[in-house]
């Protein structure tokens, strides 16, 4: 619930504090003292759009903050923002930029966080206010709250009907909307499935041929990762042969194969190194490092002996690489910028290329598959065009008998719901549209469509009576809810009220002392001029005082002492 609100510089309000009861709290005051202004508050901390229009004049900033319940929060924000304390505070800032701020728990936070949240928290009820139980999907799940298709069905069912499968639905363990999102999700994903397996012949044949021809050219080149590379790493080497030989035979010759060579040279310093060894031992262990020169000569020679008849193949092969550097090139032009996407492009039309070969037995496969679940999808959504229709019915009777005591004595609720045949949802294949007409010789139209504010405001709360059990929103703010009533009928909107405010939180505005009379909550809003400046005042009422207002609200500006009277009698009737 919300259990404060505190608003600065919004309108024609400088600063107000107020502390919230959990049942019934009624605003009232004289026409164009705020009442409303307070309620507007509260819907632009909850994500409302904001104005600059709201910013009182001379101000930089207007503010409102709200402190809710701890429960009042999903789970998910609880763990977002680290929710644990009793109490957590919302704060929504404009200021004369007309930039917007939001804060949970004096964290930042987008408008669209508090917007979201605030949507499954709160209801606003009044002649101009957004409201959740004019959207189709909302008409929908309430009907379907009501006429039970979210619970388990009873094993006490008489000749209950055939679930999907031919088991009856009494002996079902899961709801029946549970059965149809299940049956849905299942039958969407094989017509998914389907429509990505389904090509023309020709197209699928098309596609088999040039993946065929494109795997063969890949195929039958073998590139591998790095050729590339190595080949051109290669080329100037082949281009140089000639150098290349001569430079290895003359650094053979110098090392090994002429007369006077290094190796020549090693082995006669090895002999005299012996020689030198035994008169002066001192030099013995360099006899091994002499030796060791020599293996190394020897080893370089052979290298160079073997590369001397590599470089004599070698101008053969640049025909072979250029050929093979040119194949490369018209692979990569066509399959990819790089070796790799060529390899990528090759695995990848190898799996394509399985499937589109197999996929019309596939494709065969899954039509089959789908035909017996759209079969039970039909027959589900069947049984929940019954139950709606029943439930429609009860739910007509059921608000305008609340319309008639609610002073809409003529008015007629009905609500709508139309299948459309082989349209599937996940929540079957109605179509469900609340209507009234309020007047006689009216036809129903569409709530939204209903002119008057008083008519709506008094249809809203007849809904929210019936389908009180079925409502998860735990806090409904009503303006003006008693617009063009008597005091008669006010009362029963009072009753209506005081009914809601036990099961949730309700704010409500009112003119009429036959609804505030049933509040625990009594705030009177009042206006007043000092220093040339307008402000508001909303102070909440204790009994002599409460009294005090809901006798002027009963006589005029005057109380009497039998407005008094009727005040306290009004007090007393409502325990």
């Amino acid at each position: 619930m919300l259990r404060s609100l505190a608003v600065r510089n919004f309108a024609i309000i400088e600063e107000l504090q107020l502390e919230l009861s959990e049942g019934l709290n009624v605003f009232t005051g004289q026409t164009g003292a705020g009442k409303s202004i307070v309620i507007e508050a509260l819907g632009f901390l909850l994500g409302g759009r904001g104005s600059l229009e709201w910013l009182r004049a001379g101000a930089q900033r207007l503010e409102v903050t709200g402190v809710f319940d701890w429960t009042d929060f999903p789970k998910e924000l609880q763990s977002r923002f680290h929710l644990k304390e009793l109490r957590v505070s919302v704060r929504r800032e404009l200021d004369s930029s007309g930039k917007t701020r939001a804060y949970l728990h004096n964290q930042s936070v987008p408008v669209s966080v508090l917007a979201g949240w605030g949507d499954g928290l709160v209801d606003f009820h009044g002649q101009h206010e957004h409201q959740t139980l004019l959207k189709a999907d909302v008409q929908l799940e309430l009907l379907d709250g009501f006429g039970g298709l979210f619970d388990s069905p009873s094993s006490k069912a008489a000749s209950p009907p055939e679930r999907a499968g031919g088991e009856p639905a009494g002996s079902a363990k899961e709801p029946l909307r549970a059965e149809l999102e299940r049956a849905y999700k299942k039958w969407s994903q094989l017509s998914q499935e389907l429509k990505s397996l389904e090509l023309s012949d020709e197209e699928r044949l098309k596609r088999v041929d040039l993946y065929r021809y494109q795997l063969s050219e890949i195929t039958q080149a073998d590139p591998k990762p790095g050729e590339e590379e190595e080949l051109e790493t290669l080329l100037p080497r082949l281009k140089n042969s000639e150098r290349l030989s001569a430079l290895s035979q003359q650094i053979h010759g110098i090392l090994y194969e002429q007369e006077g060579s290094a190796q020549e040279l090693l082995l006669k310093a090895g002999r005299s190194l012996e020689d030198l060894a035994r008169l002066d031992p001192t030099w013995t262990a360099d006899i091994a490092s002499l030796n060791q020169a020599q293996a190394c000569v020897r080893d370089i020679s052979a290298r160079l002996s073997g590369y001397q008849n590599q470089t004599e193949l070698w101008p053969e092969k640049i025909d072979e690489i250029h050929s093979r550097l040119e194949r490369l090139s018209r692979l990569k032009k066509k399959y990819g910028p790089a070796l790799t996407d060529i390899l990528s492009h090759r695995d990848r039309i190898q799996v394509e290329l399985a499937w589109l070969e197999n996929s019309q037995a596939r494709v065969e496969e899954v039509e089959k598959r789908r035909a017996e679940l759209e079969e039970a999808l039909a027959r589900l959504c069947a049984q929940a065009h019954q139950a709606r229709m029943a439930a429609a019915t009860r739910l007509s009777t059921r608000i305008t008998k609340e319309l008639k005591e609610l002073g809409m004595e003529a008015a007629r609720f009905s609500v709508s719901v139309e299948m459309e045949e082989g349209r599937y949802g996940s929540c079957g294949s109605d179509r469900v549209e609340f209507l009234i007409a309020p007047n006689p010789g009216e036809l129903p139209k569409a709530l939204q469509a209903i002119a008057s504010g008083g008519e709506l405001s008094r249809t809203m709360l007849a809904l929210k009576t019936v389908l009180a059990r079925n409502d998860r929103v735990r806090i409904l703010v009503f303006d003006e809810v008693d617009s063009g009533v008597s005091g008669e009928i006010g009362r029963a909107v009072g009753r209506r009220l005081s009914e809601l405010s036990k099961s949730r939180q309700v704010l409500c505005v009112t003119h009429l002392p036959q609804v505030a009379c049933f509040a625990p909550q009594h705030f009177h809003v009042s206006k007043e001029v000092s220093g040339g400046r307008t402000y508001v005042q909303v102070r909440g009422l204790e009994k002599e005082a409460r009294v005090e207002v809901l006798a002027r609200m009963l006589g005029g500006r005057e109380t009497t002492v039998v407005s008094r009277k009727h005040a306290l009698e009004l007090l007393e009737e409502r325990r």
